[in-house]
């Protein structure tokens, strides 16, 4: 049987005959339904129509994207530490070029996930490589549309993925909403790996916090004081956003700290 990967948000469900009535994070106020309606494909058939695009973001990281455009449009970022390779995020699409082209890179150790409108198909890249381990906060596993053997829910506000590489549960957009430390990342001086729970904006010096992106309802300020007080032990000089050349490659954790206060100035005054 298929397994339906909806066309709006990417997620791949379970294997079922007939396509699911409607997607569960679509129907979530933090995304939407397509406004022609609900709309699925597969993998097999995402593999005839599209490709994966490489492309050097800095030094060790590597970002994945779809092309053409696809679903939400992230892109996944390959990182390559002296512990091993992560993938941080997921796209909806791996095929073979992806095999190679990894596995050239040294290969994958883990897979890391900032929120659910990135789990796209992560078992089907687990799969690709071994089964590797797909680490996904606790607090939004009910946002997993296919089960599978190599997650890994995580709890708590920290988890080591190994030396100098730690995960850290922001929250803020999702309950269980992470982002990654690479202490040894950007020539030593750090980097922030943030999806969109601390989002780069399109000035690329800026960053921002948001309930929902496509539907415009910000987050509130208790959420927004408690993601920077968890930042706060972390040092970091570059911040890799969602998209494709979506980066702040200088001075990161002032950008993050002065983003902070402007939020927080324009909804509570």
């Amino acid at each position: 049987m298929p397994r339906f990967i909806c066309v709006t948000c990417g997620t791949q469900f379970s294997e079922t005959a007939t396509p699911p009535s409607l997607c569960p994070i679509c129907a979530d106020d933090r995304q939407f339904v397509g406004w022609d309606g609900q709309a699925w494909t597969t993998l097999e058939k995402l593999r005839t129509t599209h490709r994966l695009r490489f492309d050097e973001e800095d030094d060790g990281v590597t970002g994945i994207a779809i092309e053409p455009h696809f679903a939400i449009g992230q892109r996944a970022l390959l990182v390559q530490t002296p512990h091993g390779n992560v993938l941080w995020d997921c796209v909806a699409l791996v095929d073979d070029e992806a095999g190679r082209w990894i596995e050239a890179a040294g290969g994958l150790k883990a897979i890391a996930i900032s929120h659910p409108h990135y789990y796209t198909v992560m078992a089907e890249w687990s799969e690709a490589f071994g089964g590797v381990p797909i680490y996904l906060h606790a607090d939004d596993a009910e946002w997993v549309m296919r089960r599978h053997r190599s997650i890994v829910h995580w709890s708590g506000d920290t988890h080591a993925l190994a030396p100098g590489l730690t995960l850290i549960r922001c929250a803020g957009h999702f309950p269980g909403g992470t982002v990654m430390h690479w202490a040894e990342g950007a020539d030593g001086q750090g980097a922030l790996f943030s999806g969109d729970v601390i989002a780069v904006n399109q000035d690329r010096s800026s960053v921002t916090f948001m309930h929902s992106f496509p539907n415009y309802i910000p987050l509130n300020a208790a959420a927004v004081r408690r993601i920077a007080a968890l930042m706060a032990p972390y040092r970091f000089e570059k911040i890799f956003g969602a998209f494709a050349r979506r980066n702040v490659m200088v001075g990161g954790r002032a950008v993050f700290e002065r983003s902070v206060a402007r939020y927080l100035s324009a909804i509570a005054p």
